[in-house]
């Protein structure tokens, strides 16, 4: 390596004022803020420091500003291309994707041996770990913290030897536009920085609801690169909203339910050592998200069930990989917050140093395997939290319920002077709530769906295969609907709740029609996409709301005349119209009358209410 003797001797001299004063910033929080040790909590230990000077061209503008302030994204743009110059050979910056205002989407990879390239990490069957900031671009505290972590992995001052186990890549913000919506109070609910961006991108999408979907152009170039690189482990940093309490970073790793292969043992293995390794630095980390059941009412309980694949760490956990999510406290201050991603990464580096990551890569091995046998076994689609809890000690503050008269209800005042335990109903034993068996051999999708659904499929690494020939009179499952609930605009979709099942016919497979065999790795992602009675379906999402609309009609004279003959020359069809005369409500409904020989009509459209995705059990 042909690095100038000045700066690599650098390296190892001091640490420089920008540290120094996050060290400061981190040890002396605002009294009564979650990391005052006045307000009944232990202060955080320094994290041990390898003295060396920073590069000019890697100093952050929060490390500038004693984290009062977080940079624009032209700083960014100037680190990915600083650290490739500073660490050549170990360091290399990805442009993987422009933003619908025409930005560029940056990634830091970063090895010892040159593994920086997804061929590369391959050939070595090299693990890689991808952290990302700012999905939610107010929430920040990702990039800053990341940049920091960032440079000590390749100073060996964090986790010596990970580099050498592990290719990290690193997107220091995720949502570009979102985060160049630049301003202050974007977050009243947030102590610092001064100014920062938006929640959602330029077209109003939160692509931590996209992961699914995957409308939005950040997302589709979010998945590229997950499906070129394919990270064992998927960190998603984000700061959390909610009440006022002590403890100042989350971390939730999924898979926790029950998943192929066991991967839920490795996540929840990685889970108690990072919540070991952050609680012997000073931290109070918490092992799930904490939302109470009702807003603002601790006594109401957590429940700790998995979300949808809509999420990050959701999702990662559907392609048989780890997911990640840190949230740290909105109500520490934005240095202390820095400071929580920097160790939780320290924590997770370390591990991978030791002979985690290996073992993660060989745990997704194993589900993936598990899951190409997915055919004909139970698959969980949702999960619940049971309904016996037990009592978690959560460190809070007093607060009181008071009367408003500015709402007419009730407000929570916390007290942020008067550290207390709270006594929480913690819901955390996990059931399958919603299951299905997969099916024998896949999904047929008709040919008129085929190309749109094919594109979604290649975003998420899915295999299919094109039919060459029609395929007349095909044994299938259908869905047919037997009740459609539209519900309100959601990320700019109309999500629809179907009621029904699917039953035995034959249909016609018209050529071009898509397999998607159910013996492939990501077989449980397939069944999240294509099952209509999971969450973040294709279907449940709205992309088929046409199948439930009906097109042609018969007027009611024509339906007068029709019922009559008909009902003459079926006696049965006469005996089944008497009998729902019984029904009032159908009785007193001339629509609903006349309707209900229509559709016994042979004019009637029987693909009305059909879900155009059918389960074979034999490849077609």
């Amino acid at each position: 390596m042909s690095r100038p003797r000045a700066a690599l001797a650098g390296r190892v001299i001091s640490r420089g004022i920008a540290l120094i004063s996050l060290l400061a910033a981190c040890q002396a929080p605002a009294p009564g803020s979650p990391a005052d040790p006045a307000a009944g909590r232990p202060a955080l230990a320094p994290a041990p420091v390898i003295p060396r000077v920073l590069p000019p061209s890697l100093v952050t503008e929060a490390e500038r500003t004693g984290f009062e302030r977080t940079g624009r994204y032209a700083e960014v743009e100037r680190l990915c291309a600083g650290f490739e110059q500073a660490y050549p050979g170990r360091a290399r910056c990805v442009r993987f994707g422009t933003t619908p205002e025409g930005r560029p989407m940056l990634a830091i990879a970063a090895s010892d041996d040159g593994a920086l390239d997804p061929a590369a990490a391959r050939a070595k069957r090299r693990p890689v770990i991808l952290f990302q900031g700012g999905i939610h671009a107010g929430e920040i505290d990702g990039k800053d913290g990341g940049f920091w972590a960032l440079r000590e992995l390749l100073d060996g001052a964090m986790a010596p030897g990970a580099l050498a186990a592990t290719t990290a890549l690193f997107v220091p913000v995720f949502n570009v536009d979102g985060h160049e919506r630049f301003r202050r109070n974007q977050r009243p609910n947030q102590r610092g920085p001064e100014e920062m961006g938006f929640r959602t991108t330029g077209q109003n999408l939160n692509l931590n609801r996209d992961y699914m979907k995957a409308e939005a152009p950040e997302m589709r170039a979010m998945l590229a690169l997950l499906d070129a690189w394919d990270p064992v482990v998927q960190v998603d940093l984000h700061t959390t909203d909610g009440a006022k309490f002590q403890h100042d970073v989350a971390v939730i790793v999924e898979p926790s339910a029950p998943h192929p292969g066991g991967l839920d043992a490795a996540a929840r293995e990685l889970s108690e050592a990072l919540q070991a390794r952050l609680s012997a630095l000073g931290h109070l980390p918490l092992p799930f998200y904490p939302s109470f059941r009702e807003d603002d009412d601790p006594a109401s309980g957590i429940s700790a069930k998995p979300g949808p694949p809509r999420y990050s760490q959701s999702y990662a956990a559907a392609r048989n990989r780890v997911g990640v999510l840190v949230e740290t406290h909105s109500w520490a201050t934005h240095a202390a917050r820095v400071r929580a991603v920097h160790d939780l990464l320290a924590a997770l580096f370390e591990r991978a140093a030791a002979g985690g990551a290996g073992a993660l890569r060989a745990a997704a091995d194993r589900a993936d395997a598990a899951a190409a046998r997915l055919a004909g076994a139970p698959f969980a689609l949702t999960h619940r939290a049971g309904p016996v809890p037990r009592i978690f000690p959560f460190r809070g503050y007093a607060y009181e319920k008071r009367a408003s008269e500015i709402s007419g209800g009730t407000w929570t005042r916390y007290d942020e002077s008067r550290p207390e335990i709270w006594r929480v109903p913690l819901f955390d034993q996990i059931e399958p709530d919603r299951t299905v068996t997969a099916p024998a051999a896949g999904y047929v999708v008709p040919a008129a769906h085929a190309a749109w659904v094919a594109d979604k499929l290649r975003l998420h690494g899915v295999r299919y295969a094109l039919l060459p020939e029609a395929r007349p009179g095909f044994a299938v499952e259908a869905f047919r609907a037997d009740a459609v609930a539209y519900e309100p605009s959601f990320e700019g979709r109309t999500p629809v709740k179907l009621k029904g099942a699917f039953r035995p016919e034959r249909q016609d497979l018209p050529a071009g029609s898509l397999f998607v065999p159910i013996a492939q790795p990501r077989a449980p992602l397939v069944m999240h996409l294509l099952e209509p009675l999971a969450p973040d379906s294709l279907v449940a999402w709205g992309f088929f709301n046409a199948a439930f609309e009906r097109k042609e009609y018969m007027e009611a004279y024509v339906a007068e005349e029709e019922a009559r003959r008909m009902l003459a020359a079926d006696p049965a069809l006469r005996a089944e119209f008497e009998a729902r005369l019984r029904d009032p409500a159908f009785a007193k409904d001339a629509k609903a009358r006349l309707d209900f020989f229509y559709q016994r009509h042979p004019s009637w459209d029987e693909r009305v209410n059909l879900v155009p995705v059918f389960r074979v059990a034999a490849s077609p």
